[in-house]
């Protein structure tokens, strides 16, 4: 019998039979894991299994390749901070769904594990959280190897004026250097480079550029697997407290 004990945040829960629960949890040592929770849909344990608690976890199988199952004990819910906010909603289930599409099986993320728990411990907190998800969605990038670099012009080498990323390379692009091809350049706001004021709508053409590198880059080297819409209505709930 093979078994290992972690905590994590539960990314998602789905029936299994006729009393129990598949779910995948997202975990600094073993990275996205799923397992079997037996008796998971009881009034006992069915509360605890709601995205984005945190949980501790003992899986246990007979052959590393199997499902496996995991006896369950709650650390914390988040299930309170999201419910009472619409923006803190939709960012939770945005992460969770990002998370279960990207995430390699049983591969351990060690830093994009600690800024997911420090991004969702800021539920609730909506002045915080739009800064802070875009913030996310670049670590994200970075840490499945398609990072961007916002840091000079990829023409000139300079680092003034830098207003586009290149879609291809993912390097700025210096207004001056762009030309008669800004047009077919992605925008690059001082937010996107850690400069300047980040309004809600600043932030939301900043999430813009990173959903084409999750969704043109990230997602097609993963088979092309569609964007979570969870996203789209976290933006959506971006734009609409920033009105």
């Amino acid at each position: 019998m093979i078994t290992w004990s972690d905590e994590g945040a539960l990314l998602a829960a789905r029936p299994f039979g006729e009393t129990s629960m598949i779910i995948e949890v997202f975990t600094p040592q073993h990275g996205r894991h799923a397992g079997v929770v037996r008796g998971g849909t009881s009034r006992k344990v069915a509360p605890h299994l709601q995205p984005g608690s945190q949980i501790a976890v003992t899986w246990k199988a007979r052959l590393n390749d199997h499902l496996g199952s995991f006896t369950i004990e709650p650390i914390r819910s988040r299930a309170a901070q999201a419910m009472g906010d619409r923006l803190a909603l939709a960012g939770l289930n945005a992460v969770c769904a990002l998370l279960g599409r990207v995430l390699p099986e049983r591969e351990a993320h060690l830093p994009l594990y600690e800024r997911t728990i420090a991004l969702l411990d800021l539920l609730g907190q909506s002045d915080l959280w739009p800064l802070a998800y875009l913030r996310w969605e670049q670590a994200l990038l970075e840490e499945m190897g398609f990072a961007m670099d916002l840091s000079a012009c990829a023409v000139r080498g300079v680092n003034e004026d830098l207003a586009f990323v290149s879609p291809k390379t993912g390097r700025a692009v210096s207004r001056d250097a762009a030309g008669e091809w800004a047009d077919r350049l992605l925008p690059l706001p001082p937010v996107l480079a850690g400069k300047g004021d980040a309004d809600n709508d600043q932030i939301a053409i900043a999430l813009g550029t990173t959903g084409f590198f999750i969704e043109k880059r990230l997602m097609r080297s993963l088979g092309d697997r569609p964007m979570p819409a969870a996203r789209q209505r976290l933006i959506d709930a971006i734009c609409r407290q920033g009105a």
